[in-house]
């Protein structure tokens, strides 16, 4: 087994998780409680913790319920039998540090279909009721974040007792282990990939059930639906589709083939995905704005064009990498540094370093365009409150770790060669400020 390259020093993973399993949990309550009972308003929340103290916080922490356990098990039971039986085609990830290439079927696009299709028919046919969901929103929260916990718990005894390829390994150290995850590709058997069920099938495709749901709730709610919920619904839902699109590209990406299957991704995904990226919707539901059709046509405009940069940004390094180099990038031959690195078995590897395109503005440019798209879809939303600006306040300070890390990634992986990149491409994310 190999071992574990932490991510960040041990002093910063014990501070992460602290804050990690002390925090997010009861935030994640505490912004549901906010959003749905509070009107959005902190200072209420506030008001009513202070006047009862940690009673009352007890008191608005919901308790797992049988319901919300049937809607999860339902629902995951849904997503594993999809990942496992939809046809796809077979797409090989890139070479892990040990050597060995995953392979994985496609078929993101065509569960995500199955999904929205067979949720969207059970209401109209009158099977079930998404507004279930959304009365049991807190107890389904609530149940996420210990049964996660338990997950995460299973992830670490399998890492050390049936790792799933030589891509695993300890850091000495338990804390680490469970918060980074032993495992870079855990698998269940030979074809069920755990990081794409949690990452992708789990949480991201829960993203969009939820944006349904409150679409849905607000209509039986009030019989009809704001022109401020509909646009954070179709752009949240253009986004999500944008993501399965792109499903296999993501697989190259840090989540997939550098994070390693631990509390830190895996928890997230599963807990903070659907309570924190969905609460601008969960928010408008009981608050609609009613925004007049020439403002939400902009903002609406606003977030797919956004949507399509970040798309084409990857779309753009991907086909610069399937070719080899040999393509034209914005109608010309792309710029690019040829580095060449050392593989942990002493192999001389070769990688191409685009430097033009989307990919000359700056290192990282496609996460502008992911930051705006969050924007444009929680804006509907306006000003009355900060709360629902959350996530895109997380997501750009999510983001922005996640560039440096990649950066500090790149330079202990590339060497010279990185260091000619920066010269080239001098900024991180946002040309010309950083």
């Amino acid at each position: 087994m190999a071992e574990t390259k932490t991510v960040h020093s041990p002093l910063v993973t014990y501070f992460s998780m602290l804050s990690l399993l002390t925090l997010c949990p009861p935030f994640v309550i505490l912004l549901w409680y906010t959003l749905v009972h509070a009107d959005g308003s902190v200072c209420q929340t506030w008001d009513y913790l202070k006047q009862h103290g940690l009673q009352g916080f007890i008191n608005i922490w919901p308790r797992p319920t049988a319901v919300a356990w049937k809607i999860i098990a339902c629902y995951a039971a849904f997503e594993a039998a999809l990942q496992l039986l939809l046809p796809g085609e077979k797409v090989e990830g890139p070479i892990s540090p040990e050597g060995n290439r995953p392979v994985y079927k496609a078929n993101g696009v065509a569960a995500y279909v199955v999904t929205l299709v067979t949720y969207l028919s059970l209401w109209w046919f009158g099977i079930f009721n998404p507004s279930i969901v959304y009365d049991n929103l807190g107890e389904i929260f609530s149940a996420l974040i210990f049964g996660s916990l338990v997950f995460c718990v299973f992830l670490y005894i399998k890492g050390h007792l049936a790792p799933s390829s030589t891509d695993s390994g300890s850091s000495g150290n338990m804390i680490i282990d469970f918060y980074w995850g032993l495992e870079l590709y855990p698998r269940i058997g030979k074809n069920f990939d755990i990081k794409v069920f949690t990452n992708c099938r789990f949480g991201m495709m829960s993203w969009a059930v939820l944006a349904l749901t409150y679409c849905i709730k607000q209509y039986e709610q009030n019989g009809k639906v704001a022109d401020s919920m509909l646009v954070n619904t179709i752009l949240m839902l253009v986004y999500v589709t944008k993501f399965f699109w792109w499903e296999a590209g993501y697989w190259n990406t840090m989540d997939i083939a550098h994070d390693r299957a631990g509390f830190y991704i895996c928890w997230g995904c599963l807990v903070w995905v659907p309570s924190v990226y969905t609460s601008p919707g969960m928010y408008l539901v009981n608050h609609p704005v009613n925004l007049g059709l020439q403002l939400a046509l902009y903002i609406l405009a606003a977030g797919i064009l956004s949507i399509y940069v970040n798309y084409d940004c990857d779309r753009q390094r991907q086909e610069f990498r399937r070719t080899n180099g040999k393509c034209l990038v914005w109608g010309r031959a792309p710029s690019k540094i040829v580095a060449s690195y050392t593989t942990t078995s002493g192999q001389t590897k070769i990688s191409l370093l685009l430097t033009s395109g989307w990919w000359g503005l700056s290192r990282h440019f496609h996460y502008v365009p992911e930051i705006l798209a969050a924007f444009f879809w929680t804006v509907p939303a306006l000003f009355n409150h900060f709360l629902p600006y959350f996530y895109v306040i997380f997501l750009t300070i999510l983001l922005f770790d996640r560039a440096k890390r990649d950066d500090d990634r790149c330079r202990s992986k590339y060497g010279k060669y990185w260091k000619l990149y920066c010269e080239k491409v001098r900024y991180r994310i946002v040309p010309g400020i950083y």
